[in-house]
């Protein structure tokens, strides 16, 4: 647990306390439902609400403290300080950002269009094989979240990995001017969040701003296959390590998706990770597994550990979380979906092997603007030939791969357009049986897990 000095968090958000300094300060939160006592409350003003209203609450939960704006209209008292600072959002960052320094393990950052959360998994949970290791909260990669995660940091932290998301330009830039990172990871470029952008190479070039941030002496990773390599590349200016799943390159993947066995081999020592068996299907995911081994083998490890590593990585809630419900199995992807992510998760679900039919409950992808009808079309054709018990589509962007589907031949009545997870619900509760698998994706609104949810609700004898 971190422990902070409240002279210094004065001093690092540019602040000043009254009518006095706490005795300490044992956590930053920005969240009354979650703050424990002798947190510091971060009073965060946002488009829909204002954190300000909320001291109160906090400091009934027990906060050392309140940071608030230097025009807000509370009063501190000796029993409830406050640190006034000239805007909270900003202040935090700097919060971070002084702690990582003052903390300074090595950090790496990681961004990308998909996987990112995954990688960040992954190469966490191999350094902590070797070393306390901290990481970003689940997706916590904005403004807000990336720094309450620095901030979780302990102090004993030697390796930190951090996801630096974004969704409009520039934001990546700023987030790494918290973040200081020595290594940057950038995972595969596809077409997300292009609704605020004109092009796939805009969306990369707002992802190279993570390796222009990285010092001369640091270390970048990028995949050589793909397509936007060159574009990324030209971000580069420190040591560059690549990984393929096809060419020539620093780490290249050996997947076996038969087998499920996974290997990489280093190009410079010639040597390789021994087979490992590998439970995450699909190309991708082998992929992810590489960037993870190009940091860990970068900082030293040896194969023994990253094979370990590897062995206990374990995905976080709704990336690709299994399920059995009376003989069926339920595949949940549902955390979220883009063109990129839907194609590839499809495709390693029509590898894995079942005794029955594999059926298919998709949902809208959304932030993708004009993209937005095209590329549910497209999707849906891509799927007309798979081998697919059926297909479930929710919302009105669903209904697109629907209609996709049906144009390249997909059987009329094998595809549903269902007006909600209800009706989702109510269809497999009569089409599916014993020894069938179900997947399911879709954007985080379309909220797909409330399918895995609704079936495991019903009684047996109602499936």
């Amino acid at each position: 647990m971190p422990l902070f000095d409240p002279k210094h968090l004065a001093v690092w958000s540019g602040g000043q306390w009254e009518p006095c300094r706490p005795a300490k300060v044992t956590g930053i939160s920005n969240n009354t439902r979650t703050l424990a006592p002798a947190d510091l409350y971060v009073s965060i003003r946002g488009e829909h609400f204002d954190g300000h209203t909320f001291v109160g609450d906090a400091f009934d939960k027990g906060a050392a403290g309140a940071m608030v704006d230097q025009d807000s209209e509370l009063q501190g008292s000796e029993a409830r300080p406050l640190l006034r600072v000239a805007d909270t959002t900003v202040a935090l960052g700097q919060l971070a950002n002084a702690y990582r320094n003052h903390v300074d393990p090595t950090i790496v950052g990681v961004t990308g269009s998909v996987g990112k959360t995954t990688v960040k998994e992954m190469t966490a949970t191999i350094l902590s094989e070797a070393m306390p290791t901290a990481r970003t909260f689940g997706n916590w990669n904005n403004a807000i979240g990336l720094p309450l995660s620095l901030l979780s940091m302990d102090a004993n932290t030697r390796a930190g990995v951090f996801e630096v998301g974004m969704n409009h330009p520039g934001e990546i830039q700023h987030l790494c001017e918290v973040l200081c990172p020595q290594w940057g990871v950038v995972t595969s470029i596809g077409p997300v969040h292009i609704e605020f952008f004109d092009s796939v190479e805009s969306i990369a070039n707002e992802k190279g701003a993570l390796l222009a941030a990285l010092p001369d002496d640091g270390h970048a990773v990028l995949c050589s296959d793909d397509p936007c390599f060159s574009i990324l590349q030209k971000h580069v200016s420190c040591k560059l390590h690549t990984v393929s799943l096809s060419g020539f390159a620093d780490y290249v993947v050996d997947y076996e998706s038969e087998s499920g066995l996974l290997s990489v081999h280093e190009t410079v020592s010639g040597e390789s990770l021994p087979p490992v068996a590998w439970q995450w299907p699909g190309s991708y995911n082998a992929l992810n597994a590489a960037f993870a081994v190009a940091v860990a083998r970068g900082l030293g490890l040896g194969w023994d550990v990253v094979a370990r590593g590897l062995m206990r990585y374990q995905p976080l809630s709704m990336r690709w979380e299994r399920s059995d419900v009376n003989g069926v199995q339920f595949i949940n992807d549902a955390y979220n979906a883009n063109p990129l992510s839907m194609r590839a998760a499809v495709k390693a679900f029509e590898e894995i092997k079942v005794t029955g039919k594999k059926w298919l409950v998709l949902g809208d992808m959304l932030e993708l603007g004009a993209h937005a009808e095209p590329e549910h079309i497209a999707f849906g054709e891509s799927l007309a030939l798979g081998p697919w018990g059926g297909l479930l589509v929710v919302g009105a962007l669903g209904a697109y791969i629907a209609q996709g589907a049906r144009s390249k031949g997909f059987a009329d009545s094998r595809v549903w357009s269902c007006s909600d997870n209800a009706e989702v619900i109510s269809i497999l509760k009569h089409e599916m049986c014993s020894g069938d698998a179900v997947f399911l994706k879709a954007s985080r609104g379309v909220a797909l897990e409330e399918v895995v949810n609704g079936i495991k609700g019903l009684k047996k004898e109602a499936l």
